[in-house]
């Protein structure tokens, strides 16, 4: 079991698992994807950042809370109250209630008063659970992903190809 892990483990940050992400990557200049690693704001906002955070999250079997902070996303633009509700309730089964099958790690207290919160949701309801995922990755997983094999092998593929269009 050690050994399946360990290889899961070395393939998962290799060069190859993440070239459909780096070909995706390509269409980015090389100075917007140096701009991913000023701030985790900008990288999060660009459509081929965050889909590359969401492939390094993947690899390291740890994208709850990204994908957490999507739905929280989705969820704020939600103008019906039904579907509000519907929503809340399926964030919550899948993310924040003890033992959800996607659970985020926040603290009790927080888990607690989102949980009331979302008795009468809002558009707001999820606010401060996502801010405190967002704290987390912008603190544990970013950094991360700057120093990872992928986001290292983007920005030379995004050199490369820079170099190549300039001959």
């Amino acid at each position: 079991m050690k050994t399946r892990l360990g290889c899961l483990s070395n393939k998962s940050d290799s060069y190859s698992d993440f070239s459909e992400c780096t070909a995706r990557c390509l269409k980015v200049s090389t100075d917007e994807v140096v701009r991913w690693s000023e701030s985790f704001d900008h990288l999060l906002s660009h459509k081929y950042g965050l889909a590359a955070f969401r492939t390094f999250l993947k690899s390291e079997f740890s994208d709850e809370n990204i994908e957490f902070w999507m739905a929280c996303e989705e969820y704020k633009k939600i103008k019906s109250s039904t579907k509000l509700v519907s929503k809340a309730n399926k964030i919550f089964h899948e993310f924040i209630d003890i033992q959800a099958p996607r659970e985020v790690n926040i603290d009790y207290p927080t888990r607690e008063k989102t949980k009331q919160s979302l008795g009468d949701p809002s558009p707001t309801s999820l606010n401060e659970v996502q801010a405190k995922v967002y704290s987390l990755m912008e603190k544990d997983s970013y950094p991360r992903f700057l120093r990872s094999k992928m986001y290292q092998g983007i920005i030379n593929r995004a050199k490369a190809q820079s170099q190549r269009r300039s001959v």
